[in-house]
Parts: structure tokens; C-alpha cells; sequence
């Protein structure tokens, strides 16, 4: 294979700006004698954007991946992939040979609240025992605020006793606590921002006067490097937090004021957390499963009993006002390198992709046209669709297939995406997955709404005659008669949809 078909199998990669970066002003030094750092988690909301900080100040990073890694370019330069399961013990202790220092960011909250708890504590005891048996030097652990006696929160439970099994080992544990994380792409910024900019009127349970102590991603970044640059936090259980207490009606409020909106907050009589949960996602781009989860934790008071962390790093934390404007500033400059959906649905990195399926998909058409047009103009069209921009045209059928996707409790459109104006591999558009990017001659993207099969949509551009051939292609994999009936009903709908489309992408590029 040449260089140049090398590089364009390449995904499109959107790597932050040193400006962009939250370290610079950190009040701690890189450190030489720190070894291989190994991130997990690394392609979720935090650790996303934990590893180019730690890239950036020289130190040597492994991330380890469910997925194969075979097939995708690594996130950031200079740094090493390799795939393992947390509940797979046995590839843990491959990818934990040769490591100094561990960051544990697992956690299984994606599963819903009837999975994730034994997951948890199972990847926990994993770790905790390949740590050891690699003779790791430390751990730091990002939990949860709480004490485990007084908590309703089935989430908030298994944080702290992830936090007690890893202690269990022979390994120095650090353990950072936080509440609620308010930033660009974090999954309660974006539950708080769309309940406030779409409902003139919000009801408000008796829970929601509890207090919490929330935090900017800004600072949970800095605190997670510091405390590895700073040796005497090695066994350390140290609380973060934002410079706010407040309750979650009070934080709605704030919202409100910054965005000026007019709303009103009016005092509800019922309290029952699923039927919240399941309209708020029906309002907001997260899904049913995660907003449960943290509306359970809703119910308990999340906030610091000390701050000993100032005694190591003794930088000022953002209040919440502020952690909100920048991630407002982050959206309006389309800056968000991580969002949460990054991680959701669960294993969707270990999705059957389109060409590992044992036989071809038999259901499947292709619509296409010739255009004079650059393959390099027609390429940045097609990776602009979804989102804020919508698909061009009939953008009420897209929204009405996710309208009732969520209904069924599925991803639905709402997810929108993380960048309007660039994509990479495993970024979501709607109710679809950037599962392949190849610069100026493929989209491949893969359905993750409910369906009765596997589907893919595919997008093309090749030479031909001195023009380019823009093409998109539905394919669609069922053995089941029902997945049948499904692909017939809709064929006739995908011949509109799909001819307008690409005339669209044409037009508009």
C-alpha cells in the first residue's frame, strides 16, 4: 500500500489547540522519572481529554481500547493503543506490563442501573489483582462524592466501592471525588441545557432542593495531572470541587439567567425519578439509561467534607457560572473534542462492523450523481450532515424515525453530534456512527437505532469520465422475517430520501 493510500485511510482527526488545553497554568512540574502512564477509558468524556494534557507534558501514554485497534488511526500522536477488557483478566495484564502509573476512569454507568453495578466492581477487582501482579507503581482513581452509608444512589454506591476494592490491593491508590462534571460535551451540561432552552416551564420535585458541589472539566483535568505530579498524594482520598454549593433548582436558575431565558420554575408534587428521567429524555440528547442513573444520585447531598486537595494543588476552581460560560464559549467556537455519547451506547466499539460480516448484505441500493464539483468540496458537504444542520431536506422524517427511536428507549436524533464542521472515527451523528472516514472518498456510517437487523450508510465519491461520482449507499443485514417486511416498507421512502439527498449534499457544498 502506498503513502498515499495510507493516509487515506486515515481518520479525520480534530486534535486540541495548545490554547485549548487546561494544564498550562498548572502550579506542579512534569515529572522525568514517571514511566509509561496508562489511561482507561481513554476514548470516554474525561479521558479524552486527560491524555492530550498528559502528551503534551511529555510523558509516555498508553490507552487501552475495547475495540480492535487495528482499524483506526490513534486519536492523538505519539502515544501507544493497545485493546483489553476490564473484565477480561487476562488482558489486563498484557496491557498493564511495564506500566508506572495507572488512571482508572472505568466505570459501566452506560449499562443502566441494572448492569452496572456488578460490572463495576468486577473490572475493579480485575485491575486491582493485573496492578499488582505488574508490580504498578500507583493508581488514580476519579470517583464519586458521598458517604457509602447514607446514600440512595445506586451509581454514587458503586463509585465508593469501586474506590474500597482497589485499596484492597497492594498498589497505592490516589482517589479524586467529584460531584457533578459542567463542561462542553459533559452529559449533565447538556441534560441542564436543553431542559432549560426548551421548556418555558420546568416542574421541579422535592429533590431537587438537595445541595451538590459541581465542577468545571477544566478543573477535574488539572487536579487529575497534578495529583500524579505530586508524589505525597500517593494514598491519598482528597475531595474536588467547584467554588459553589448549590442546589439543582439553583443551578437551573443560573443556566436560565446566562442564556436569558425566561422560565418558570414551578414546585411539583410528584417525585418519581423514572418518570423524570424518562421525560427528560425525551427533551435532552442523553438517554434514558444514563439520566436515571444520575437522577438516582439527584436524591443525595454531593459535596466536599474537606479540602485537603488545596494543601497539594492550591489553584482556584471555576465557579458554576463560569464553568457554564465556557462551555457555552467551547460550543459557539466548535470546540468540543469529547462528548459523552463518545461512550454510549455500551461496547459500541465492539460493534459487528459492515466489513466483518460473514456474507454480503442482500438488502441493500445505491443512488448517485455526476458532479463538476471538487471531491474535496463534495467530501466536507457530506460531513456536515446531521446535527444542529439537519439532513438537508425532509428533516422531519429524520426526526420523526428518532422521535420514535427514543420512545422505544433507543438513541433517537436527538444525540445530534459533537463538531458541526469535522468528524473522526466513532463520532456520532443522530441516531448513526462514523464507523470508517476516508478523506475525500468515504463515509461509512452505522445505525445504532433500534432496528430488526444491522444497517450501515454509506458514502461515496469516485472519478469517473473527468467528474466525480457522489453515491450513497443503504446496506441492510437481517435473517429475520421481520427485518424483511421492514426493509420492503421503507425502500419506496429511502428513493426520496436518498436521490434528495445526495442532490442536496451536491447543491450545498
Amino acid at each position: 500500500m502506498s503513502d498515499t493510500q495510507d493516509k487515506n485511510k486515515l481518520p479525520v482527526i480534530r486534535f486540541p489547540e495548545k490554547a485549548d488545553l487546561f494544564c498550562h497554568d498548572l502550579p506542579t512540574k512534569p515529572r522525568a522519572d514517571i514511566g509509561r502512564v496508562l489511561v482507561t477509558g481513554a476514548t470516554g468524556y474525561i479521558g479524552g481529554r486527560l491524555v492530550p494534557e498528559l502528551l503534551e507534558r511529555g510523558y509516555q501514554v498508553r490507552v487501552m481500547l475495547r475495540g480492535s485497534t487495528s482499524e483506526h488511526a490513534p486519536p492523538w500522536p505519539g502515544m501507544e493503543i493497545v485493546a483489553a477488557d476490564a473484565l477480561d483478566l487476562s488482558s489486563l495484564k498484557k496491557v498493564l506490563t511495564g506500566i508506572d502509573t495507572a488512571y482508572y476512569l472505568i466505570h459501566s454507568l452506560m449499562r443502566g442501573p441494572k448492569e452496572f453495578e456488578s460490572a463495576d466492581l468486577q473490572a475493579a477487582i480485575n485491575f486491582r489483582k493485573a496492578a499488582e501482579e505488574n508490580e504498578v507503581k500507583r493508581i488514580i482513581y476519579l470517583g464519586g462524592l458521598g458517604e457509602v452509608k447514607t446514600l440512595k444512589s445506586p451509581h454514587l454506591q458503586s463509585r465508593i466501592q469501586v474506590a474500597e476494592e482497589l485499596l484492597r490491593g497492594k498498589v497505592p491508590v490516589t482517589i479524586l471525588r467529584a460531584a457533578i462534571i459542567i463542561g462542553s460535551g459533559s452529559a449533565s451540561y447538556e441534560i441542564i441545557h436543553n431542559l432549560v432552552s426548551k421548556l418555558p416551564l420546568l416542574p421541579l420535585p422535592r429533590w431537587a432542593r438537595s445541595r451538590c458541589q459541581p465542577i468545571g472539566i477544566r478543573d477535574v483535568i488539572k487536579y487529575l495531572v497534578g495529583v500524579l505530579e505530586i508524589p505525597r498524594t500517593s494514598g491519598r482520598n482528597l475531595d474536588i470541587g467547584g467554588k459553589d454549593i448549590l442546589t439543582y433548582e439553583m443551578m437551573l436558575k443560573v443556566f436560565a439567567g446566562i442564556v436569558h431565558k425566561r422560565r418558570i420554575f414551578l414546585s411539583f408534587p410528584i417525585s418519581n425519578i423514572w418518570l423524570y428521567a424518562y421525560f427528560a429524555s425525551l427533551i435532552t440528547p442523553v438517554p434514558d439509561p444514563i439520566i436515571l442513573s444520575l437522577m438516582k444520585g439527584v436524591r443525595d447531598e454531593v459535596i466536599c467534607r474537606d479540602d485537603k486537595i488545596k494543601d497539594y494543588l492550591p489553584f482556584e476552581p471555576l465557579t458554576y457560572q463560569e464553568a457554564i460560560v465556557r462551555a457555552l464559549t467551547r460550543e459557539e467556537q466548535d470546540k468540543v473534542y469529547t462528548r459523552w455519547s463518545d461512550a454510549y451506547p455500551p461496547a459500541h466499539e465492539l460493534a459487528i462492523k459492515l466489513h466483518e460480516l460473514k456474507e454480503i448484505p442482500k438488502y441493500t441500493t445505491s443512488y448517485s450523481l455526476l458532479s463538476g464539483k471538487s471531491a474535496s468540496f463534495l467530501f466536507n458537504s457530506i460531513c456536515r450532515i446531521g446535527g444542529k444542520a439537519g439532513w438537508f431536506n425532509n428533516n422531519w422524517l429524520w426526526r420523526l424515525r428518532g422521535a420514535v427511536d427514543r420512545i422505544l428507549i433507543g438513541v433517537g436524533s436527538s444525540r445530534g453530534r459533537r463538531s458541526y464542521s469535522s468528524l473522526k472515527i466513532n463520532d456520532v451523528i443522530d441516531f448513526w456512527r462514523v464507523e470508517d472516514i476516508q478523506q475525500d472518498k468515504r463515509l461509512l456510517l452505522r445505525a445504532e437505532m433500534k432496528l430488526p437487523g444491522k444497517a450501515w450508510l454509506e458514502f461515496n465519491i469516485n472519478e469517473e469520465d473527468g467528474l466525480r461520482k457522489l453515491s450513497v449507499t443503504p446496506h441492510y443485514y437481517t435473517k429475520g422475517l421481520l427485518g424483511k417486511i421492514y426493509w420492503y416498507i421503507f425502500l419506496p421512502l429511502h428513493n426520496f430520501i436518498f436521490n434528495d439527498l445526495i442532490k442536496q449534499i451536491e447543491r450545498r457544498c
